[in-house]
């Protein structure tokens, strides 16, 4: 279960790319692309992905979004977990 104290990290197997202030990722098996599954990430979505980076937790990216984007922790904690549970659905983090 993901809560505040949960520690994710970036899956190994996806490629990423910063684009100006949005990313691409691209998932890999046995070294080749899976260019039917490319996400593009807008740019609260690659400001939550740089914040996840196997040290941080839950809790201190709220933090840091609501700091970035002068938001209320409620929209900032809502768009992190939609965030978090769709990139956990595809495997994209851990």
């Amino acid at each position: 279960m993901t809560d505040l104290n949960s520690v994710l990290a970036r899956s190994p197997s996806v490629v990423t790319r910063k684009t100006g202030k949005e990313y691409v990722l691209v998932p890999v098996a046995n070294n080749i692309a899976d260019m039917n599954s490319v996400y593009t990430l807008n740019e609260t979505g690659a400001f939550i992905w740089e914040q996840i980076d196997g040290k941080r937790n839950i809790e201190d990216i709220i933090g840091l979004v609501t700091q970035e984007y002068d938001i209320d922790e409620d929209s900032a904690s809502k768009d992190v977990f939609d965030f978090i549970g769709n990139m956990k659905e595809f495997l994209i983090i851990y």
